[in-house]
């Protein structure tokens, strides 16, 4: 193992445990990482470099059904059937036995829920695709065997979760739920009060146990193992405990994600972490880490010590509030305000994912007023909003229940013609910023929201989750007239365009320019190919006639810029670019010549 990353790790373990409980943790943690080296040593010369090509599928295992097959097959033949090769990367969430929350609260990290399948039909998708995994680290099922094992009184769980009086004072806890902190539970016959972050049925992790660590740690290497090269840390931000403190973003909780990232280093420095953090921004980016300096043969580089991608949380809720108020400002201004601490470092760019639409993201960029606009829309569009307990007992927004073409579009008044084009533009949008675009299963259909769905689970989050049955959605998709056909295949033109922009490389430079407020304007530059792109997209309900001086904003001054997405030609008259955008056009132009 490498001395440096050897040293990191130590440290690490040190920081989280003191001396003498790191080394015992490190004489324990060596025979595991020994162990994994010597059975995948293809694993230390294997790569993960993200491209222009690169974009990542959020879905359930059991999105597609048909009767008498596992849904993780379904899932194989809808991706061959229906996407092709115009996503590479799929996020299958947690496809463990579990017992509620839709995964997210598993029963048995290692093995994969019978109703889908098996690990065979997880390797099968990914001979084909990049796979991203959930690592669901703050908590476990109420049923799973840790913690019946910890009820019966084993003494090896009892220091496997968080006990505490309930007179204890635990107001400065931050909340991400509405809900009780501790659950009451008979342990050994005698009456317990846990620490349950997010359900009575998702109990924490005690994670000072270093054994708890040890643990996920080698369940952390399964899930590498079988094809892993991006693992998500679910909900990471809760993960370490101290009472008297706020229990989020606690410095040991990223020391453990710095151990992972040494780890994952020292074993398969191919794989990739994304932290998951809904939080304000500047919490969010925290998660970056630090930056490292190594010396190479081919020079001195700076790689991160935590996450290599992170949710772009905040860009939600302000794509929400630009087609709202048919204003870019706020959203160009973010933007452009935008960093990483090192070169590696990228966002994770969605704006719909299996939760709903955060909007603590937006503290500190919208004013309370602008959030409580978003609030308005989602209920006069049928959706539903979940609130946050405050440390004063009030109660806040946290999270817009609804799927992102019903808050753009309102359902009591559908426009087949124009809604199709103001969802595709909010896309588009999304499609064209630096970094990774995460890609919700719905999104490619515009799917509505699914009011039955809440009604059978009683959950909020239900309205965006809403499952297909194969033949079902087969036959709306080979139906030219349909919204889900027209919405697919626009989507599957952008997907398979951008794959051949040099300039909508993650990597590549991002420059907002000032334009016509209802036009979002975004200028891409790759270096290293020295491609270029604009993208124009009108955000407004309106007809709007921009100019694009070239001079003014240092763009190639080339005669001709051709759309790459339909082929129409846009002429350079003396250093201007006239334009006329329809509501909701967008355009990705390129210089030609």
């Amino acid at each position: 193992m490498d001395q440096n990353v050897t040293q990191r790790i130590l440290h690490h373990l040190e920081f989280l445990y003191g001396p003498e409980l790191a080394k015992n943790t490190w004489d324990k943690l060596t025979k595991l990482l020994d162990d994994f080296a010597h059975r995948h040593p293809e694993l230390l010369k294997r790569t993960l470099e993200f491209t222009e090509k690169h974009s990542i599928l959020i879905t359930y295992g059991d999105q597609f059904q048909e009767k008498g097959r596992a849904p993780l097959d379904c899932l194989g033949e809808f991706l061959n059937r229906s996407i092709g090769e115009a996503i590479n990367t799929v996020h299958i969430l947690p496809f463990f036995p579990y017992s509620s929350d839709d995964g997210f609260s598993v029963i048995d990290y290692t093995r994969v829920d019978p109703q889908l399948g098996d690990w065979s039909l997880i390797g099968k998708l990914g001979q084909k695709y990049h796979l991203m995994f959930d690592y669901v680290l703050n908590h476990v099922s109420r049923q799973s065997e840790w913690f019946e094992q910890y009820l019966a009184g084993n003494p090896a769980y009892q220091d496997f979760f968080i006990t505490v009086e309930p007179d204890v004072d635990l107001s400065s806890v931050v909340r991400p739920r509405a809900l009780p902190l501790l659950t009451r539970y008979k342990a050994n016959n005698r009456e317990k009060w846990v620490w349950t972050t997010f359900s009575d049925d998702q109990i924490d992790l005690n994670f000072a146990n270093p054994e708890v660590a040890l643990k996920m740690i080698q369940i952390l290497l399964e899930y590498v193992s079988a094809g892993a090269e991006i693992i998500r840390l679910d909900a990471i931000a809760y993960l370490w405990k101290t009472i008297g403190t706020s229990c989020i973003h606690l410095p040991e909780t990223h020391f453990f994600v710095k151990l992972i990232r040494a780890i994952l280093d020292a074993i398969a420095p191919g794989v990739v972490l994304i932290t998951e953090t809904n939080v304000p921004h500047q919490e969010n980016i925290s998660y970056f880490g630090s930056p490292i300096k190594l010396e190479t043969p081919a020079g001195t580089l700076y790689r991160g010590d935590e996450a290599q991608l992170v949710y772009q949380f905040s860009l939600a809720p302000l794509v929400l509030h630009t087609f709202r108020t048919g204003d870019v400002e706020k959203l160009a201004n973010w933007i452009n305000s935008l960093s990483t601490p090192y070169p590696e470092a990228l966002f994770f760019n969605f704006i719909a994912s299996h939760d709903g639409i955060g909007v603590r993201p937006a503290e500190g960029i919208l004013s309370g007023d602008e959030i409580e606009a978003l609030v308005k829309v989602t209920l006069e569009h049928q959706g539903f909003v979940s609130y946050k307990t405050n440390p004063d007992g009030s109660k806040s927004p946290y999270e817009l229940n609804i799927t992102l073409y019903d808050w753009l579009n309102n359902p009591s008044a559908p426009d087949p013609e124009v809604d199709p084009r103001r969802f595709l533009a909010s896309q588009a949008l999304m499609l064209s910023l630096a970094g990774v675009p995460g890609i919700y299963i719905h999104s490619l259909f515009g799917s509505r929201n699914c009011l039955a769905c809440v009604e059978e689970t009683g959950r909020q989050r239900s309205i965006n989750r809403q499952k297909f049955e194969l033949p079902d959605i087969y036959s709306r998709l080979d139906n030219d007239n349909s919204r889900e056909y027209r919405i697919l295949h626009s989507y599957l033109d952008l997907l398979y365009t951008r794959q051949k922009q040099k300039a909508l490389n993650p990597y590549a430079t991002q420059r907002i320019l000032n334009t016509d407020r209802r036009i979002f304007a975004l200028y891409r530059f790759h270096e290293e190919s020295g491609s270029n792109l604009l993208a124009l997209i009108n955000i407004s309900a309106v007809p709007v006639q921009c100019e694009i001086q070239t001079a003014k904003y240092n763009l190639p001054d080339t005669n001709l810029w051709m759309d790459c997405l339909s082929g129409n030609n846009y002429a350079n008259n003396n250093g201007k670019i006239e334009l006329y955008l329809a509501p909701y056009q967008y355009l990705w132009l390129v210089p030609e010549g």
